[in-house]
């Protein structure tokens, strides 16, 4: 009996013992997989983050070149200034002229030529004494001087045998020894001009008359025309588009 009771407890015994160990070794090829599924599934969180963002890359590109390819200005101006009609305010201090509007525009002219030539010298000479001029990137230079030393600088390096392209959209006289001129233009190499649609930048000069009678400027703003934050500032509220470019 006692015999019998031991094999029957040695046997049970041996079969716990094996339950137990094909349990344990469930247990742990679970914990085994365990890491290679999560693996698994960080892989295709990340690919699906990564295709997404691709997608999302893809499709700002898209729109940023399809906003830069339906821009357009209709107010291309003119490249000769003395072909712009000019506004002749009249003030007590008298009446501006045809003349004056042929004076200001061979200022501007001279500006341009001298440019052409990198010339600071004489690029300088077309500004007062005192005048401000601030560039496209916020540089602010005060002075004649201060002009002329800036652009040496400029023409022995950054835009060194460059050209300067000009379209003037406006002209505007307020009396005799004031005119304010707003043009579009850019700097470019070689023969060829760009075309009025491909200036990127807009200019305001503010001219006057010197006790020589000579017309110089006396402070000049040029302003980077971002094409695709106008286009979407149009669409987005086409009140805001200027009255030329309706």
């Amino acid at each position: 009996m006692n015999s019998a009771v031991t094999s029957e407890n040695t046997t049970a015994t041996a079969a716990g013992s094996a339950a137990e160990g094909g349990a344990g070794a469930m247990d742990g090829a679970a914990a085994a997989a365990a890491p290679t599924s999560r693996r698994r599934t960080v892989k295709r969180v990340k690919r699906v983050l990564g295709f997404g963002t691709l997608a999302l890359a893809v499709t700002a590109a898209g729109g940023y070149f399809w906003l830069d390819a339906t821009s357009e200005v209709k107010n291309l101006g003119r490249s000769d200034c003395t072909a712009v009609t000019p506004v002749l305010t009249a003030t007590p201090a008298g009446v501006p002229t045809a003349a004056d509007h042929r004076a200001v525009c061979d200022t501007l002219r001279a500006l341009t030529e001298a440019w052409g030539r990198g010339d600071a010298t004489a690029y300088g000479e077309q500004f007062t004494a005192d005048a401000t001029y601030t560039t496209y990137v916020g540089t602010h230079y005060q002075g004649r001087q201060d002009i002329a030393e800036g652009h040496r600088a400029l023409f022995g390096g950054f835009v060194k045998g460059t050209k300067l392209a000009d379209s003037f959209l406006d002209v505007r006289f307020h009396g005799p020894d004031t005119a304010i001129v707003t043009s579009r233009g850019d700097t470019y190499s070689g023969a060829g001009a760009p075309k009025a649609t491909d200036l990127t930048k807009t200019q305001t000069y503010t001219l006057v008359r010197e006790a020589d009678r000579g017309w110089r400027i006396a402070a000049f703003h040029n302003t980077k025309r971002q094409s695709v934050m106008e286009r979407l500032s149009f669409l987005w509220d086409p009140a805001t588009r200027p009255a030329a470019e309706k």
